[in-house]
C-alpha cells in the first residue's frame, strides 16, 4: 500500500502539473489575448471618447469645464441644411462617382493589360506609378499643374486655342477636379485587384464560347463580367471604404474649409474644420459619429450586395 508522504508527493505533483496543462491547452488563446486587448482598447479608447465628447459642448481649450448638452449637437448638425447636408451630398457624390468610374476604367484598363504584347511590363509599372506617392504629394502635384496662370493645364489649354479654366477656383468645377485627382490616383489599385482575379478565371467557358462562335464582346459580357463579379464587388467593398474618408487630397488641393465657398466641402473636411478651426470639438464629435453611422450604413449595404452576389 501507499504511503502517506508517496501519496502526499504524489498528489503534490498533480497538482503542480495543473496549471501547466492549463496553459499547454489554452497556450493560443494565452498568446493571442495581449495584442487582442491591446488593439480593442486602442480602438474602444477613442469612439468611446468621441461618444462621450459628442454629448457635451466641449470647445475652446481643453482645460475648459464643459457641460453634458445630451442630443444637441446631433440635432444642431441634422438641422443644418448650410453646410451639413450639402456636405452629405458630396461625400455620397464624391464616393459613388469615384467608385464608378474606377471601377469602369480599372477593368478597361485591366482586360488590356490581360492581353500579352510588347512592352507590356513597362506599361503595367507606368500604370502603377500614381500609388507610389503619398495623396499628400498627388494633391500637391496636382495643384500646382491646376494653378490658374502658370500650372501646365491651363498652358496646355491655351496653346490648343481653348479658354483657361479656374479648375479648383471655380465652385462649380472645384469637386468634379479633386474627383479627378481621386480616380488617376486610385483607379491603379482596382487594376491590380481585377488582374489578380482575371488571372484566376478558367479558359474553358471563354473557349467554348470562342468555338461557338462569340465575339469578344458576348464573351466578356456573358462569361468574364459574371464570374469576375465577386472580385469586382471585393473591389469596390474596398475602395468605398476609402473614398468615403478622403481627406488628404481635397485638403491639399482645396484646403480645410473645401475652398472659399466650401465647394469641396466632405463630412471629413467639415469636421476637421469644426473641430481645429473653430475649436468646436462637442460638435464636431457628433459629426464624426453622424459619419461613422453614414459609412456604417452605405458598407452594410454593399457587403450584402456582395453577399448576394457571391451566392448566385
Amino acid at each position: 500500500m501507499m504511503s502517506h508522504t508517496s501519496y502526499a508527493r504524489t498528489t503534490a505533483k498533480v497538482n503542480r502539473r495543473k496549471p501547466i496543462d492549463w496553459v499547454d491547452a489554452n497556450l493560443k488563446w494565452i498568446l493571442i489575448a495581449p495584442p487582442v486587448v491591446f488593439i480593442t482598447l486602442l480602438i474602444a479608447f477613442p469612439i468611446g471618447y468621441t461618444i462621450f465628447l459628442s454629448l457635451t459642448d466641449a470647445q475652446g481649450a481643453v482645460t475648459r469645464p464643459f457641460d453634458f448638452v445630451g442630443f444637441d449637437n446631433y440635432a444642431y448638425w441634422l438641422q443644418d441644411a448650410n453646410r451639413f447636408w450639402p456636405a452629405v451630398w458630396r461625400t455620397a457624390y464624391f464616393t459613388g462617382m469615384a467608385l464608378l468610374l474606377e471601377l469602369v476604367i480599372g477593368l478597361a484598363i485591366a482586360m488590356l493589360l490581360r492581353k500579352t504584347f510588347r512592352g507590356q511590363g513597362l506599361v503595367r509599372v507606368l500604370i502603377l506609378l500614381p500609388l507610389v506617392a503619398t495623396p499628400v504629394a498627388v494633391g500637391m502635384m496636382w495643384l500646382l499643374l491646376f494653378e490658374p496662370t502658370i500650372g501646365f493645364v491651363n498652358v496646355l489649354m491655351d496653346a490648343i486655342g481653348l479658354p483657361r479654366q479656374g479648375w479648383l477656383s471655380d465652385k462649380d468645377m472645384a469637386l468634379n477636379t479633386v474627383l479627378f485627382v481621386e480616380v488617376w490616383q486610385w483607379t491603379p489599385m482596382i487594376v491590380l485587384i481585377l488582374l489578380a482575379g482575371l488571372s484566376t478565371l478558367p479558359n474553358e467557358p471563354d473557349e467554348a464560347a470562342r468555338v461557338d462562335g462569340a465575339n469578344a464582346w458576348q464573351r466578356f459580357w456573358h462569361i468574364t463580367l459574371p464570374l469576375l463579379t465577386p472580385v469586382i464587388a471585393a473591389a469596390a467593398l474596398l475602395r468605398a471604404i476609402d473614398a468615403l474618408k478622403t481627406f488628404d487630397i481635397i485638403y491639399a488641393t482645396k484646403g480645410r474649409g473645401g475652398g472659399s465657398s466650401h465647394e469641396a466641402e466632405t463630412l471629413n473636411i467639415l469636421a476637421y474644420s469644426d473641430a481645429f478651426e473653430y475649436s468646436n470639438y462637442g460638435r464636431a464629435s457628433a459629426l464624426l459619429m453622424l459619419f461613422f453611422m453614414f459609412i456604417v450604413i452605405v458598407l452594410s449595404v454593399l457587403a450584402i450586395m456582395r453577399k448576394k452576389e457571391v451566392a448566385s
